[in-house]
Formats: structure tokens, C-alpha cells, sequence
């Protein structure tokens, strides 16, 4: 793997490992203001300047390479910070999630060299995905399967270094039209991975 190829899977490893936290303090979250002061803290660090953050916390330290382009995890932590929301959630606070999502990959596109439209467009998708396999409340679900529906699923050839994000979506297409997420899924990731469509 060249430099390109470190850079961007460092990259790509930093987002989702961000991602993953801000999912785990929503998910463990007892009191909506305890997990609003924790993400809090995520957004004051990514809002600090770069060199500025504490020590000791490793996945700042993966982020450091973010620098100017920080706002687009800002808004990844504000769509998480939504789902924190009083049962049902309306539709507009799952479309910001989405948005969130959508603007922390358009931003690890920019990050990358990469189109972040078609970025942003899959990006979305992922998150829809995402709502459609963990929303309990039957309003939400219906809320998010018609932003499903509205969705275009349409697939888009990306460049190598956003690859993870065509196979998200393809996995997330999946998921929202209901089909087994097995030994199908498996073989989708894998025709997205080489072939990227």
C-alpha cells in the first residue's frame, strides 16, 4: 500500500472510530443531558485548534490530520446528538443525522482529494441504513423508511480512497429494502470493494 493508500485508511479508520464513540455514548446514555455532556466534550476538542488538544485520548490524536476540515466531525457529533431527542424523534431530527453523516465523509472526501457531493449523497445513505437497523419506536421506523424511500439509491463510483463509503451504501440499499444481511451482504461488500459499483 503506497502513501496515499496509509493515508486514507488512516484516515477512514479515524472517522469510524469516531463514529463508533459518539454511537456508544448515545447508546449508553440513561439521561439525554448526561450523553449531551459527553458529546459536548467530543465538539469542544474538535472545535479547539489543532496542537491544542489534550494528550492521552488516541483517537484525537488520529484525528489530528482533520485540522481545517474538524467542522465536518463537529457536525457528525451534532447528529448524533440529536437521536438523544424525546421519543418519537420527528423525521427532520433523523434527516440531521444523515446530515451530520453526510458532512463528516464530504469532508474526509475533501480530506482525500475526492468528489464530495456523490460523497455526501452515499454518505446519507449509510445513515438511513444505519436508522433502519436500530430504531425501535414504529414511528421513527416509518419516519425513517420514508426518508429511505425519498432517498437516491442510485450506486457511484468513487476513487480507491473513499471505497469504504460505496460499500457502506451498498450494505445500507440492502438493509432498507429489507434483503438478508448473510452471506448476500458478504458477497455485495466484496463486488463493491474490487469493482466499486
Amino acid at each position: 500500500m503506497g502513501a496515499g493508500g496509509a493515508r486514507a485508511r488512516g484516515a477512514w479508520l479515524a472517522l469510524l472510530a469516531l463514529d463508533a464513540r459518539l454511537a456508544g455514548v448515545v447508546r449508553s446514555a440513561r439521561e439525554p443531558l448526561l450523553g449531551q455532556m459527553r458529546l459536548a466534550w467530543w465538539r469542544d476538542r474538535l472545535n479547539e485548534a489543532p496542537g491544542t488538544t489534550p494528550r492521552g485520548e488516541p483517537l484525537l490524536a488520529a484525528l489530528a490530520p482533520w485540522a481545517a476540515r474538524r467542522q465536518g466531525l463537529v457536525a457528525l457529533v451534532d447528529g448524533w446528538e440529536v437521536l438523544l431527542g424525546e421519543a418519537p424523534l420527528p423525521a427532520d431530527a433523523l434527516a440531521d443525522f444523515t446530515e451530520g453523516r453526510a458532512k463528516a465523509c464530504a469532508a474526509l472526501a475533501e480530506l482525500l482529494g475526492a468528489d464530495a457531493v456523490y460523497t455526501a449523497r452515499l454518505a446519507k445513505g449509510w445513515g438511513l441504513g444505519d436508522l433502519a437497523g436500530h430504531l425501535s419506536h414504529a414511528g421513527e421506523l416509518q419516519a425513517a423508511r420514508d426518508l429511505a424511500a425519498a432517498h437516491d439509491w442510485t450506486p457511484a463510483r468513487l476513487p480507491r480512497a473513499m471505497r469504504p463509503l460505496v460499500i457502506l451504501h451498498g450494505l445500507a440499499r440492502r438493509r432498507v429494502q429489507g434483503r438478508a444481511t448473510g452471506a448476500g451482504a458478504f458477497f455485495t461488500a466484496m463486488r463493491l470493494g474490487f469493482w466499486g459499483s
